[in-house]
């Protein structure tokens, strides 16, 4: 048997390519509008003060049906993340 080790980082980046592996093979789409926590962990924060900031300053879209109800657009996270980041030497 072999046994392959690998540091959490890389093998948290390998399940996200599998499961978007396998949403692109089965047709899966991700939802337009997420959950605060969902879009905490797709921006890799742990701060719901952070996630606010984002949202008031206008970096990333949301649509609040409700008083306390929240959702926050998946593509303008996806937008600031690309637009965030820097390119390879």
């Amino acid at each position: 048997m072999e046994v392959i080790c690998l540091e959490d980082e890389a093998f948290y980046a390998l399940v996200d390519r599998v499961v978007a592996r396998v949403k692109e093979k089965e047709g899966i789409k991700e939802d337009k509008w997420i959950s605060p926590e969902e879009a905490m962990t797709k921006l890799r924060i742990k701060s719901k003060t952070t996630l606010q900031k984002l949202r008031d300053e206008g970096r990333i879209r949301y649509s609040q049906p409700e008083s306390k109800f929240i959702l926050y657009d998946s593509d303008s996270i996806n937008d600031y993340l690309e637009k965030h980041s820097k390119e390879t030497f």
